[in-house]
């Protein structure tokens, strides 16, 4: 077995340990773009763990972030990189999560395998990311040390979205275009709704998370949102809810759903016999849209467990995504019947 083929094989292993989700969507694509698609993942899944962790501090948080910047590049080897952080996060409770950063060689091996194509859409990604998620966790003391929570304004929260999940989405097109001429040939639309796919799965995570983040002292619900009803986010951490947390709630929830409606939009450009890619497509949004239905219909939860959607729920958003995956019309109508009872931004026509 070559060295190439064995790292596969771990990337391979390591995804349903690290994502379930995406272990679950990234084997409909297209062979020719499956390992790339999985590789960025657990690249992503690296940015985000040293973002996530609270054992290290910001200082530290910054370094490792630029360090992975230039093994991503190319700069430098990812041996030292993955022995640094794994000592650091030796007490990390995620053990799948820290058997990834152990073998970033054969992950990052696998990146330099790719076309230059390819590879140029995982570094920028990985390189917006990282530098995007050090700018808010600069952005994240500065607000503890003066005793404000969440981020301030809307397009704040647009802004952390996009360098989480909104790059995601532009390299995405970038893997689908290169990999497709008929897709090429959309790719204008396409760029100008990669953004808005990121944030609307982005923003229902963040919506449905919002109490498992407040455990680490972390929020990016955007103050501006909630000050126009009267609610001040810091009283999250009394879990101090009242209808003006709802008002702004269902704010947020109209805007996610505007963004999942452009998801949509995004997916039906795909040519229809690009049932891989679209079902990739489809069964995210799906599962998005009915989180978002659940916390349309209980705004005062208090565990991101009382909104996550059963195992059946998804089963069954798999089989009508298959069923209707080639039937624009269909889908569509499904999609405003699914998502009648959240609210609606007044952008959605």
């Amino acid at each position: 077995m070559s060295n190439l083929t064995a790292d596969l094989e771990f990337q391979k292993e390591i995804l349903p340990g690290v994502s379930r989700t995406f272990a679950l969507t990234i084997p409909q694509l297209p062979p020719q773009i499956q390992d790339a698609v999985a590789n960025a993942y657990l690249l992503c899944r690296i940015a985000d763990t040293i973002e996530d962790t609270t054992l290290l501090n910001t200082e530290q948080k910054e370094k490792f972030h630029e360090q992975f910047i230039r093994v991503v590049c190319g700069d430098e080897t990812a041996k030292s990189f993955a022995q640094e952080l794994t000592t650091a996060l030796k007490s990390y409770s995620h053990q799948d999560e820290l058997k990834l950063i152990e073998n970033s060689t054969k992950v990052i091996n696998i990146t330099h395998s790719f076309t230059p194509t390819q590879r140029q859409a995982l570094e920028r990604c990985v390189k917006i990311m990282s530098e995007g998620m050090e700018f808010f966790e600069r952005q994240e003391d500065l607000a503890k040390k003066e005793n404000r929570y969440g981020v301030a304004t809307m397009a704040d929260m647009d802004k952390y979205c996009y360098y989480v999940a909104g790059v995601v989405g532009e390299m995405l097109t970038d893997l689908f275009c290169d990999y497709s001429e008929e897709i090429n040939g959309n790719k204008e639309q396409l760029d100008k709704l990669a953004v808005s796919f990121g944030q609307g799965l982005q923003m229902t995570n963040i919506l449905k998370d919002i109490w498992d983040d407040q455990e680490r002292d972390t929020c990016w619900l955007p103050r501006e949102i909630f000050a126009k009803h009267n609610f001040d986010l810091s009283r999250l951490k009394c879990n101090d809810l009242d209808a003006g947390f709802e008002k702004g709630l269902e704010e947020l929830l109209a805007i996610a759903h505007y963004h999942l409606h452009n998801a949509l939009k995004y997916t039906l450009l795909m040519p229809k016999q690009e049932v891989g890619i679209r079902r990739f497509c489809l069964w995210a949004i799906g599962m998005a849209v009915l989180t978002l239905r659940k916390l349309s219909s209980n705004k005062n939860f208090s565990d991101s467990s009382q909104v996550k959607i059963s195992r059946n729920s998804v089963k069954a958003t798999i089989a009508v995504s298959n069923i209707c995956v080639k039937q624009d019309k269909i889908l569509k109508i499904l999609f405003s019947l699914i998502s009648s009872k959240i609210p609606k931004d007044k952008n959605l026509n």
